[in-house]
């Protein structure tokens, strides 16, 4: 989380990462990173590599924003369960008070967003780090296949959520694999028109509804 030592990866020049960082939207197409040796008694001679990606930032913070809506609609509700399998439950960001501001016990059981975690969560948006023993490797070689891995959950989830492959209400075989041809060829056509307007998938006005 240090701010020092940051480069960008497709030319090694050193960069403001604060700068960058408050304003993502206009680095959407660059990766920044910074190198750190790592190394214990039983694993030597590693390189961990930190990077920043304003458009996995992007990302992130659009997916909070989404979940942040439903813990609301939770409180709204009255539907406060917590998921333990699930770490991206949205009821995390619900916080349970049963005492007033002045410490005494409170008559009923408040319920409101944790704005802290939150704020918590957003720190770490865009950041993701790498530790290998490919230490005669290129840094952008490295990076380049790690980072393909958020952007294939990018889709599964987009798949799943907004063209709404699963659950599938279907049980013949041929309308099944209709039904997930339609969703790949929707993924297809998304990905297509956000190359095209070189923009990325949060600025992309496109949905499984227009299809």
């Amino acid at each position: 989380m240090d701010s020092r030592n940051w480069r960008r990866l497709s030319d090694g020049r050193p960069v403001d990462i604060d700068e960058v960082k408050g304003s993502p939207e206009s680095h959407v197409n660059e990766l920044y990173y910074k190198e750190e040796t790592y190394g214990t008694k039983k694993v030597p001679g590693h390189l961990m590599i930190v990077a920043y990606s304003p458009r996995y930032a992007l990302y992130q913070k659009s997916i909070r924003s989404k979940q942040v809506e439903r813990a609301a609609r939770m409180i709204e509700n009255g539907s406060k369960e917590k998921s333990k399998s699930n770490p991206n439950d949205p009821a995390r960001f619900v916080k349970k008070a049963s005492v007033t501001r002045e410490g005494e016990a409170a008559d009923r059981t408040l319920y409101t967003l944790d704005e802290e975690k939150i704020s918590a969560e957003s720190m770490y948006d865009g950041y993701y780090a790498v530790c290998t023993n490919l230490v005669n490797d290129s840094v952008k070689d490295i990076l380049s296949v790690s980072e393909r891995r958020w952007e294939i959950e990018e889709s599964f989830r987009i798949m799943k959520t907004d063209f709404e492959a699963r659950p599938v209400y279907l049980s013949r075989e041929d309308r099944i694999r209709a039904h997930f041809l339609i969703c790949y060829l929707a993924l297809l056509f998304y990905r297509i028109i956000e190359k095209k307007l070189s923009l990325n998938q949060l600025t992309v006005i496109f949905s499984a509804h227009v299809l």
